[in-house]
């Protein structure tokens, strides 16, 4: 390998209840994953391709903390499954799917919804709305062998207290093996990337000083402070 001309950047990681870390390669997103979500952002609720975007690997933040970023009056939470894979590979079977999971956390999609609306107006990438600096809290990645495939159970979303997002993990449109798969003919994945599954409705704006609790049954409650 040829001499480095920089300092190497830092592998971004994601901290586990085993006590070690996880380190990322990509972050790919499913939009528009539930069907009651589709609806209040204007879609049709009926099942069809799934499509992805992507955030960068150094978005997800394990702090607790979320800074409100610059250029924005409207930024909204989206309470979400993070899966985590230990492997991957080209064209992988929906009934061989779950055995590249490493583990799942509970993860929020912050997103600057006014800017996301002036690009998808535009016909531009949303990657102003989506994939800016610690725009994806993250908790402590369980791992599947202890927490087993969470195929269901209560997704929901609390700021302030006040409950503002709920769910359940078995009304995604899309199941966990089926997007695996279906990235999979894409891409070619690899240990180290992780998918974040989609949010139920409920989406709103938040404010400096305000407090989310994001819990998924089985996972937890990941807490973060609006800074």
């Amino acid at each position: 390998m040829p001499e480095l001309v920089i300092p190497a950047p830092a592998i971004p990681t994601i901290p586990t209840s085993t006590g070690g870390a996880f380190p990322v390669r990509r972050v790919y997103c499913i939009g528009r994953n539930y069907a009651a979500h589709v609806v209040e952002m204007g879609g049709d609720p009926d099942r069809e391709e799934p499509f992805f975007f992507q955030k960068n690997p150094n978005n997800l933040d394990a702090s607790g903390e979320f800074p409100y970023p610059p250029h924005s009056n409207e930024v909204h939470h989206e309470v979400e499954l993070l899966v985590a894979l230990k492997s991957g590979g080209s064209n992988i079977s929906v009934e061989d799917a779950l055995g590249h999971v490493w583990g799942y956390a509970v993860c929020l999609d912050m997103t600057r919804r006014d800017l996301q609306g002036e690009a998808k107006k535009a016909g531009r990438p949303w990657e102003t709305g989506k994939a800016f600096e610690r725009s994806g809290p993250v908790g402590p990645l369980q791992p599947a062998a202890s927490v087993g495939k969470l195929t269901e159970g209560r997704v929901e979303l609390k700021v302030n207290g006040k409950l503002c997002q709920e769910g359940n993990l078995n009304q995604m449109i899309w199941k966990v093996p089926e997007m695996i798969s279906y990235l999979s003919e894409y891409f070619e994945l690899q240990a180290g990337d992780v998918i974040m599954s989609g949010t139920p409705s409920g989406v709103g704006a938040v404010a400096k000083g305000d407090q989310m609790d994001a819990m998924i049954e089985g996972l937890g409650t990941l807490s973060v402070k609006v800074v």
